[in-house]
């Protein structure tokens, strides 16, 4: 599951990429948040009968913490690679990993990871601004939350319920400020074609595995299988983008990989289904 997302969300993060460059970052979450919104609520159908008001705060802030990472992401993407955009965010999801992971070998697994996303784009780091470092770093911070929140939620809620109610929270935050960014760019065919396929990509097929995912493993472990995000994302940037590979980026994407390997290897009794 989180395998195909990490493939989902990446191509889709690719294609953000582009649309971007037209509606820029917030017109560009707005549109995507607001196709993805009603295909989720037209899957899972939530109901808010009979919460709690713990249930409840759970979702707010879900969803203010989705929406404030695509945001940030988006941002990010406005300044910098793709693949050195992601390869920064991922320091989030594998900080919560080292802080999380108790085992030898999983922090063996952590100090790959980590070694690989320093040579995925190292090369480039160079050339990037700090303003757009400063994006992708929230970005990471954030994702951080969101492996957490996502798993709180989805132990409260069942399918994905919470993971559609924290959607309308995050849209009701980002929609205002992309209308008054992107206007009428946003009903532009060319932008409601390419915010459909991104919100398919990087929302609604990503979130919901990601979500189902994460009710049957540790964060720690979610979090090192994450180590996937900058390779793919550097695939995606020069497959849909033009951004060709080093081979310093093709060591370091071995070395995530091998991290993400070495980190599934759990006992069949322990290993949870991805």
């Amino acid at each position: 599951m989180v395998l195909g997302g990490v493939v989902s969300v990446q191509f889709g993060g690719a294609l953000a990429a582009k649309l971007i460059q037209t509606l820029g970052a917030p017109g560009t979450v707005a549109l995507r948040l607001a196709m993805a919104v009603p295909i989720l609520l037209l899957i899972a159908r939530p109901s808010l009968r009979n919460r709690t008001k713990r249930d409840l705060l759970a979702v707010v802030a879900f969803g203010i913490v989705l929406g404030l990472m695509n945001l940030s992401f988006y941002l990010s993407l406005e300044r910098l690679p793709l693949g050195v955009a992601v390869t920064i965010e991922f320091i989030g999801p594998l900080g919560l990993a080292a802080a999380m992971s108790r085992k030898r070998r999983d922090l063996i697994a952590v100090a790959a990871a980590a070694l690989g996303v320093v040579l995925v784009n190292g090369q480039e780091l160079e050339a990037v601004d700090w303003v757009g470092i400063g994006f992708a770093a929230l970005a990471g911070a954030l994702w951080a939350c969101y492996i957490l929140l996502s798993a709180e939620t989805g132990r409260r809620f069942a399918q994905l319920d919470g993971l559609a109610l924290a959607m309308v929270v995050s849209a009701l935050i980002t929609v205002p400020i992309g209308i008054s960014s992107a206007g009428a760019e946003l009903l532009h065919w060319h932008s409601l074609t390419l915010g459909l396929a991104i919100a398919l990509l990087s929302s609604v097929l990503p979130y919901s595995l990601e979500t189902l995912a994460l009710r049957r493993m540790k964060p720690a472990v979610f979090g090192v299988l994450m180590s996937l995000e900058p390779a793919v994302g550097a695939t995606a940037g020069y497959l849909i983008l033009g951004q060709r590979l080093a081979p310093i980026q093709l060591i370091g994407m071995a070395c995530v990989v091998g991290a993400s390997i070495a980190i599934t290897r759990t006992p069949r009794s322990e290993a949870p289904d991805i």
